[in-house]
């Protein structure tokens, strides 16, 4: 009898466990979106008053995030520094590669900021800077709109999917 309480418990705690790490990530990546806006807004003010070389610029970037973005971008600016490939993206595809907790939002935005850095003149990075970050702004924003419903849920199913398998095995 204590062994199916006990197996019950894990089922609960597990289940429960799978949905607040479905919260977190969640918030998480709606963190990273927020982060990634003010270094997209901290990279066009450098392009655009100090024409920063992009490896510099890349690790300056680096150094104003934190966390995977940070890493992501100091990858970037080692790629670029020693070009391994011969254009941006290709060296952006090999920096997010090389962080696999990226959420799927953020790598199809920092792709599509690959493929927009030095390629174009300084009015055309520019464009593309805003373009992503706006990009950036209004996928945070759709989050961000039911976030406190959505983590709440989240959490909610994994605790009640757990008591509804704890009560089937018991």
């Amino acid at each position: 009898m204590t062994v199916k309480w006990i197996g019950a418990t894990l089922i609960f705690a597990g289940c429960g466990s799978i949905g607040f790490s479905m919260a977190f990530r969640y918030k998480k990546e709606t963190a990273l979106l927020h982060q990634l806006a003010s270094v997209l807004e901290f990279m066009e003010c450098e392009l655009q008053y100090r024409l920063t070389p992009l490896p510099e610029l890349c690790r300056q970037a680096g150094m104003e995030a934190s966390g995977l973005l940070r890493s992501v971008f100091l990858n970037l600016s080692r790629e670029l520094q020693w070009q391994n490939s011969p254009d941006a993206a290709s060296c952006m595809a090999a920096a997010i590669s090389l962080c696999h907790d990226l959420p799927p939002n953020l790598r199809r935005l920092l792709s599509r900021l690959g493929h927009i850095l030095g390629r174009y003149e300084l009015s055309g990075q520019l464009r593309g800077l805003q373009s992503v970050r706006s990009d950036c702004e209004a996928v945070c924003k759709r989050l961000s709109l039911g976030q406190e419903s959505r983590i709440r849920s989240y959490r909610t199913l994994g605790l009640c999917a757990g008591a509804a398998l704890a009560i089937l095995f018991i």
